[in-house]
């Protein structure tokens, strides 16, 4: 039945203690594998289309007799047929230690073949880098985690404490059967968990000045899709009508879209600023921090902030989309004919906003689309926010700053978000802590949902020593 667990299990050797003295590097065999693992993975098309479309079970199994060839047992769930997930545990040293939850999404958002430079399924590796859907998003850190397990195995390693591996379905879409579903369901398997690690953070930001930035993300922003009905009165084309759905629409659409959301610093976001302005002698005139809002005001907080975020160049852009709500108008239904007024139009507009934040989000939403058009969620998930002075991001920085001595990492907040908010109903803590080192030039953001999405060897190589090492101490 789908909804029962499969067991795959293994006669492999188990990891044994850490011997004394200092840990070895990772070997060889793990950097040869995260490479292949990437490029393997790729050519499994997890495609996700929405609507239940995607398979990961090919993916879900091929991790599954990874972590069997490091003596795990894995289990694959799956709420819908064909949509696995995998869990498995590996035990830490002290058993009185709260466990990490390591996670990864097996989909992958569609890919145009027409417009790529390489098929996008090929796991092509050519230049020292690995193409294809998944390379950044997010099957390097999939395969990172199978290349340091198996790594741990072979060396006789284990970790303080335990760690849980989640290879996850359906994050692209609702991530109901995915993290949603084993939160819901299958709580049990993440007994003790009450950190999180997953994607999109600890990776190289260059400033053009000749700084490399690592931000490590401590915070997301909520999820509002919204859908808006705008009800009128059907008619002819030719007529006059005052009643005219699709005018309501635009009228609240284009209100939507033109509207500027005040400044709200979060504590992440906080950090963040006070930290970069410290590294360029920024003088950062930030307001009270016990009010989000500034004393002077949200016009004068947000004259502060953006004056900040020029000075900081490059930079900028990695905090700018966090220090607001926002909501972007996306899609637009109406009418059928050209000389037929529809009594109904709909439009799509996809909603974010802070911790803290979704109040003010949706009295702003009440009255941007006026008393003619009616919103609704389409989609909803909650903020996160995660402290940045605990031992844990403590251990992260200490992992990125011994592997590029050369950065500074500071927190960030995702301006989208990830598994982490499924899992926080778990009360796990989520970071986004997925390790590469990428050249200058490299625009990472660009190639989430992009064309030719890759990832450089030399990046996985980089992963897979920082992940370990973080790992091990966490």
């Amino acid at each position: 039945m789908a909804d029962q667990p499969v067991t795959s299990g293994t006669t492999g050797e188990q990891a044994g203690p850490t011997q004394g003295g200092p840990a070895p590097a990772v070997d060889q065999q793990a950097l040869d594998e995260v490479v292949r693992f990437t490029s393997e993975l790729i050519r499994i098309d997890t495609s996700n289309y929405g609507g239940g479309s995607c398979q990961e079970r090919p993916a879900a199994e091929y991790a599954a007799a990874r972590l069997a060839g490091a003596g795990l047992e894995s289990t694959l769930l799956e709420r819908t047929p064909g949509r696995a997930n995998v869990v498995a545990r590996i035990p830490g040293s002290d058993p009185g230690a709260p466990a990490l939850l390591v996670h990864g999404h097996l989909d992958v958002v569609p890919a145009k073949a027409e417009d790529w430079s390489v098929p996008p399924f090929s796991g092509e590796i050519d230049d020292d880098v690995v193409w294809g859907r998944g390379a950044i998003d997010m099957k390097n850190m999939d395969a990172m985690i199978l290349a340091v397990a198996r790594y741990w195995s072979r060396a006789g390693l284990r970790p303080r404490r335990d760690i849980v591996i989640a290879f996850t379905a359906d994050e692209e879409a609702s991530a109901a059967d995915g993290s949603g579903f084993l939160a819901e369901q299958h709580g049990a398997l993440f007994e003790g968990c009450t950190e999180g690690i997953s994607e999109s953070g600890a990776f190289t930001v260059h400033d053009g000045r000749g700084r490399q930035i690592y931000p490590v993300a401590a915070g997301e922003r909520g999820t509002a899709w919204l859908k808006l009905t705008a009800r009128g009165r059907a008619g002819h084309g030719s007529r006059v009508n005052r009643d005219n759905a699709v005018t309501r629409l635009a009228a609240a659409v284009t209100r939507i879209g033109e509207h500027r959301w005040p400044v709200r610093l979060t504590p992440t976001v906080r950090a963040a600023l006070t930290e970069l302005a410290a590294l360029y002698d920024i003088k950062a005139d930030l307001g009270d921090p016990g009010d989000p809002q500034g004393a002077e005001g949200p016009e004068g907080l947000g004259d502060a902030v953006d004056a900040l975020l020029a000075q900081l160049g490059p930079l900028g852009a990695l905090v700018a989309a966090t220090t607001r709500n926002s909501a972007n108008p996306t899609m637009l239904e109406a009418g059928y004919k050209v000389n037929v007024i529809p009594g109904e139009a709909v439009a799509f507009v996809d909603g974010r906003y802070l911790p803290g934040g979704e109040d003010e989000f949706r009295a702003t939403l009440d009255r941007l689309t006026g008393p003619d058009v009616d919103w609704e969620f389409a989609h909803r998930e909650v903020a996160l926010q995660a402290p940045v002075d605990t031992p844990t991001f403590a251990r992260m920085r200490a992992a990125l700053e011994e592997f590029a001595p050369e950065g500074d990492v500071v927190p960030y907040c995702m301006s989208g978000g990830t598994d982490a908010k499924q899992f926080s109903r778990l009360g796990i803590t989520g970071y986004g802590f997925t390790p590469l080192k990428l050249p200058e030039g490299f625009d990472y953001h660009a190639l989430f949902h992009g064309v030719d999405e890759r990832v450089p060897i030399e990046a996985l190589h980089f992963g897979v020593r920082v992940l370990d090492r973080f790992l091990r101490t966490a």
